[in-house]
């Protein structure tokens, strides 16, 4: 159910290579959760890296939309970027997976094509 990848790059990057792929794929990135920083906020100690980029193309997001409104509930997508073991990785939750959920074969192509463009965002931005 998830796409995980890993890289060397620095955060810096990281944040430069998803907002450039991003964009050659039609999508914008439309915020950055930076979970360290939010937990610290509320006064809870964590360690590690954890960013979640919200990246949309928004026809896309109009084609499932228009299919089925439940889905604005997993919208938009998400690139996670943490560390783990001393390596950074980027994982997904897979648009195909997810379409499964709702039932709708219609749904289907739709997602494939938004998980084929995600997973290039990542592997893009992780080379």
């Amino acid at each position: 159910m998830l796409f995980e990848i890993e890289t060397d790059k620095s955060l810096e990057q990281i944040d430069a290579g998803i907002r450039a792929a991003a964009a050659n794929h039609k999508f914008g990135v439309l915020g950055v959760h930076d979970l360290r920083e939010a937990m610290a906020n509320k006064g809870v100690a964590f360690e590690n890296t954890c960013l979640v980029y919200e990246v949309c193309n928004p026809h896309q997001a109009k084609k499932i939309l228009e299919r089925n409104s439940g889905f604005s509930s997993l919208l938009p997508c998400r690139i996670s970027v943490y560390g783990l073991n001393g390596r950074t990785k980027l994982s997904t939750v897979l648009p195909t997976e997810l379409a499964k959920l709702f039932g709708g074969a219609e749904l289907e192509p739709i997602a494939l094509e938004v998980e084929e463009a995600v997973k290039a965002i990542m592997e893009e931005t992780a080379r």
